[in-house]
């Protein structure tokens, strides 16, 4: 048993990260903090959890830093961009192990940092230390590292589809272009406007044009994958459910194809790529025949649904992707980097 504790555990991903951890047959939660929840019981601050055993001793703290290192052999960071570094240092320097929710540490160039998130990076030092938790491409990085950065909600759903691509060849880097549309709860747990339910409700908006912060991290990790400068265009919209991210890609085949015989070729190629990367993959599914990613079929598990069609028309390959933000997208791939770490099995509590 490892014993895990959750800095900002009061948001959407927090309380999803309480969840998981609660029923993880190989870790004990001993801490949740929240500085505007301090003192109060898990159970009454998320009465769903409130006939679970584990919680009537748990109450939210203040978050302590070298406390909580004392306490908890993992820590994960569920804290804005910005705030999750602050525990991240003290944390790192008691000997605690770090997965970070957060934009924090999922960049190698502090840079593209201050670049994308308008502030000086608060420890440029440890960027070089850090893995990207992406399990399917960083496994092996993931079993030593001591701070995981967990990548964001958008970038999982555009990086699992592109990356075996990439690597293989089988797609040019360069016009790029990705739709993404995800549930309210992307937003996180606050107070605006923009997010009240009748501003959102019977509602589809883009936003972020166009320049949302995850494309720092795409283009990073596809440059990465490529080994040449990456840049694409990403637009996301807001859609009117709780969680759920769909993606678009569309993407130019290296090889020029137009007829039914030259798609059919290629076909085989993405397939083959495709089968490759995620045959053994618990957490991503590549549909077959004329299935396409549905939210329904993901909501509430740590799945990545992928299916691809190409066009002879216009020679593209259009690649799309469902996912649960809040779990593939956040917190159970936070708890999948965990279990690889630990050495669990990979499905531990996910599944």
């Amino acid at each position: 048993m490892k014993k895990v504790a959750i800095i900002g555990a009061s948001g959407y991903s927090g309380e999803e990260l309480v969840k998981l951890l609660l029923n993880h047959p190989h870790a004990e939660l001993v801490a949740v903090t929240s500085r505007q929840s301090a003192g109060q019981t898990l159970a009454s601050v998320f009465p769903k959890f409130a006939s679970h055993p584990k919680t009537k001793s748990l109450k939210f703290i203040e978050p302590n830093a070298e406390q909580l290192a004392k306490e908890a052999d993992v820590v994960f960071l569920a804290l804005p961009h910005g705030v999750a570094a602050e525990y991240a240092i003290p944390l790192l320097k008691a000997g605690a192990i770090v997965i970070d929710l957060s934009a924090d540490f999922r960049l190698k160039s502090a840079d593209v940092y201050k670049e994308f998130y308008a502030h000086d990076h608060p420890a440029p030092e440890l960027l070089a230390k850090s893995v990207y938790g992406l399990p399917e491409f960083y496994r092996e990085q993931i079993k030593k590292a001591t701070l995981i950065a967990s990548p964001g909600c958008y970038p999982t759903s555009i990086l699992l589809p592109t990356l075996p691509l990439l690597n293989a060849g089988l797609i040019k880097p360069q016009g790029i272009i990705a739709d993404s549309y995800s549930g309210v709860s992307g937003a996180g747990r606050k107070a605006e406007v923009d997010y009240l339910f009748c501003e959102c409700n019977e509602s589809v908006r883009p936003y972020g044009v166009p320049k949302h912060r995850h494309l720092s991290e795409i283009e990073e990790q596809m440059s990465f994958a490529s080994g040449t400068k990456v840049v694409i265009q990403f637009t996301p919209h807001l859609m009117p459910v709780n969680r759920g991210i769909l993606t678009t890609l569309y993407l130019a085949p290296t090889e020029h194809f137009s007829d039914a015989t030259g798609a059919a070729k290629m076909g085989e190629r993405i397939s083959a790529c495709y089968a490759k990367a995620y045959a053994s993959e618990p957490f991503v599914r590549v549909l077959e025949g004329k299935a396409l990613p549905d939210t329904k079929n993901v909501v509430g598990t740590n799945v990545c649904e992928i299916s691809w069609r190409l066009d002879p028309r216009t020679g593209r390959l259009i690649v799309m992707s469902a996912e649960d933000n809040l779990v593939k997208g956040a917190s159970g791939q936070a708890v999948q980097s965990m279990n690889i770490l630990c050495g669990f099995p990979e499905t531990a509590g996910l599944v």
